[in-house]
């Protein structure tokens, strides 16, 4: 009989006490419906003010997502305190410092990666779209995320890159200013005039469309070396590099046609390498027959 009456009375005290702090259960869930409909409003805000002020989507994604998820983390832990739980906010805050300690050192890696990402978002050595050169890895940017980097390549690979890995590697930018310089050599023969030579190869690269010279991007013809059985020349010429897959391997294909054909039509001559043969000893002819396409009978 005793035990009942116990158990009566609890079960009233914990009722009397329930009743006692729902006024500050009902404001600590107002609270938390508060702080997800402001944070996810003024998420959205600072994204799009700063997408139209700044044009960095990856950005101004990664800021409204900080703000959102900061304004409801404040909005819980307030709750937590207007509904008299204030002891267990802090225990919250205490366990996610101990978890924080363990799962640092666990997802060391995951950690390195989410945090260069936040770097690279900020100090943008590159935007999507870009032309870049990472490591080994040539191709487009397609995609900037907390952990990794995607890049196309030009023969159709989709290559993910840690951006621990992208931080810490040299990043060559082919697009950044719009401008690449592209090179070959060609051959004329010995007797041929070079200084002729090179002023026809420079009228070819002021015919081809694609090819820009300025004064801060002028294109020249240098001797590069004596080969065997040519002068060899060397051609530098400048492109645009916004659609560097396509075009501007299309205006190095042409360049180097019209070059050739240019040099043909004025009459210079591009030979092909000369073997020399040395007969050493006693053998003083060197037995040489030539197959011809017939068949003997």
């Amino acid at each position: 009989m005793q035990n009942d009456i116990t158990v009566a009375e609890s079960l009233t005290s914990f009722y009397d006490r329930f009743i006692e702090q729902l006024p500050g259960i009902g404001m600590g869930l107002l609270i938390i419906i508060l702080g997800l409909l402001i944070g996810s409003w003024l998420g959205g805000f600072a994204r799009k003010r700063l997408v139209a002020k700044t044009n960095d989507p990856l950005m101004s994604r990664f800021l409204g997502k900080a703000i959102k998820y900061t304004l409801i983390i404040i909005a819980i832990m307030l709750a937590l305190n207007a509904a008299g739980l204030g002891a267990v906010a802090a225990g919250i805050l205490t366990a996610a410092g101990a978890s924080a300690v363990v799962l640092g050192s666990a997802f060391k890696d995951i950690g390195e990666n989410f945090i260069a990402g936040i770097i690279l978002a900020f100090s943008r050595p590159f935007d999507v779209n870009d032309t870049v050169m990472i490591g080994d890895n040539f191709g487009k940017v397609k995609a900037l995320e907390f952990r990794y980097t995607k890049l196309k390549t030009f023969d159709g690979k989709d290559v993910y890159i840690p951006n621990g890995d992208v931080l810490t590697t040299p990043v060559t930018n082919y697009t950044e200013d719009g401008f690449f310089r592209w090179d070959f050599i060609i051959g004329i023969a010995y007797e041929d005039n070079i200084e002729g030579a090179k002023k026809t190869v420079l009228e070819a690269l002021r015919k081809e469309p694609g090819v820009i010279e300025d004064e801060e991007h002028e294109n020249f013809v240098i001797e590069d070396e004596l080969a065997t059985s040519t002068v060899n020349l060397k051609v530098f010429f400048w492109v645009d590099t916004k659609d560097f897959r396509r075009m501007a391997l299309i205006t190095k294909g042409n360049v180097v046609k019209n070059v050739k054909e240019a040099l043909e039509e004025a009459g210079y001559y591009m030979p092909a390498d000369i073997h020399e043969i040395k007969l050493y000893g006693g053998e003083t002819e060197f037995p040489v027959r030539l197959a011809s396409g017939k068949k003997e009978e």
